[in-house]
């Protein structure tokens, strides 16, 4: 309690200290019912602490003057429009009577707020891209701190809280909360994430802190790795087509080279019935010349068989001139079939060697596909 004879020193100590003490502070002397001084500080005051005002019996000072002890009470938002503390110490008389009371009221803080302003700028430029920090009461925005390389201009203290926000849904909800807004609203892709801060009495919701954070890096990542994957996925596409056109080239190949083979060994089979004919033609020479001579000594009789005889030899000599033809035919024919099986052989090998080299293209596409989905993943937690 306070001695009647000491409140001039105490609104001497008051002057000097209104402006001290972090958070603000509003002093205020009551004689019976009614604020007869009044001092606050700067940044912090109610409105209804005003010289000539009168309190209600059931106010926490009121209550002090009567019980003549010191009394403190934490009065909600409701009341007065922001979360106090108020602390009603009784002024005595000579009589040892309670004549009034000498109030100091505080603003309740969350103790987040209450060191906003300490870790807020710090943490602000912690983030690559910057950040803006923020806090809320229930209604409004209370503090904010932008980042050297980002800022939200159109976020400032005293903007009223709307249905869209995401503090807003946050005190609704009771959760944390986080979403990811393109760049349309505020010219850059963000990621704002908002908290609930709750009272440390009753445990209600008595104010928001909110950190904005530019994904503008994220984002970009995120569309490259995007662009990236579609490119793979139809380069990938086509190294399978030019894959599955080498193995059917491959089969082809292979089977041209069979049906070489065959060609060689006709030819071979062709060159063995041209020397079956050469000694057909041979054997039917020597028997025309047999001919001949028997129809020679026959004499007239034999003159019809002479002239078949010599037919014979005639068809004879007709025939073996036409077999070297014939090998000569079949030789070019084994020497170019076996140059285009060489040529095959050679296009079988290559081909089979793009069949190999596309798979091996096709693994590493896939792996580089692999590479651009963990590449999404990490902008996705950027």
């Amino acid at each position: 309690m306070i001695a009647l004879a000491g409140i001039e020193s105490c609104k001497t100590l008051a002057e000097f200290l209104v402006n001290l003490i972090p958070g603000g502070v509003v002093f205020g002397l009551v004689e019976g019912d009614t604020f007869v001084w009044v001092k606050a500080s700067d940044s912090f005051t109610v409105d209804f602490i005003k010289v000539g005002n009168k309190l209600n019996a059931d106010t926490t000072t009121m209550q002090a003057i009567r019980e003549k002890k010191v009394l403190t009470q934490n009065i909600p938002r409701t009341v007065y429009g922001k979360r106090i503390s108020v602390v009603s110490i009784p002024v005595i008389n000579d009589k040892d009577e309670a004549v009034g009371a000498f109030s100091l009221v505080f603003p309740k803080l969350h103790p987040v707020a209450a060191a906003f302003g300490d870790f807020a700028p710090i943490l602000a430029e912690m983030f690559h891209e910057g950040s803006f920090l923020y806090m809320s009461d229930l209604a409004k925005i209370a503090y904010i701190q932008p980042s050297k390389k980002f800022d939200m201009p159109s976020i400032s203290v005293g903007y009223e809280l709307s249905e869209e926000d995401i503090a807003y849904q946050a005190i609704k909800s009771k959760q944390p909360m986080m979403v990811e807004v393109d760049g349309s609203k505020f010219g850059v892709p963000l990621t704002i994430t908002n908290y609930p801060l709750f009272d440390e009495d009753n445990g209600e919701v008595v104010a928001t802190l909110g950190i904005v954070t530019p994904k503008k890096t994220a984002v970009t990542l995120r569309e490259m790795s995007s662009n990236l994957g579609d490119s793979l996925t139809g380069i990938a596409a086509a190294i399978q087509q030019l894959a599955a056109s080498a193995t059917e080239i491959h089969s082809n190949e292979g089977a041209l080279n069979s049906n070489i083979k065959e060609i060689i060994n006709i030819s071979e089979e062709i060159n063995e019935v041209s020397a079956f004919i050469k000694e057909i033609a041979d054997e039917t020479k020597m028997l025309g010349l047999n001919a001949a001579i028997e129809a020679a000594r026959a004499g007239d009789a034999g003159r019809g068989f002479g002239v078949v005889a010599e037919e014979i030899r005639k068809l004879s000599a007709q025939s073996k001139s036409t077999v070297p033809k014939i090998q000569q035919l079949t030789n070019a024919i084994k020497q170019k079939v076996n140059e285009a099986s060489d040529r095959s052989n050679r296009s079988l090998d290559a081909s089979q060697g793009q069949a190999a080299a596309s798979e091996e293209i096709a693994a590493s596409i896939e792996e580089i596909s692999s590479m651009s989905e963990e590449l999404s993943k990490i902008a996705k937690n950027l």
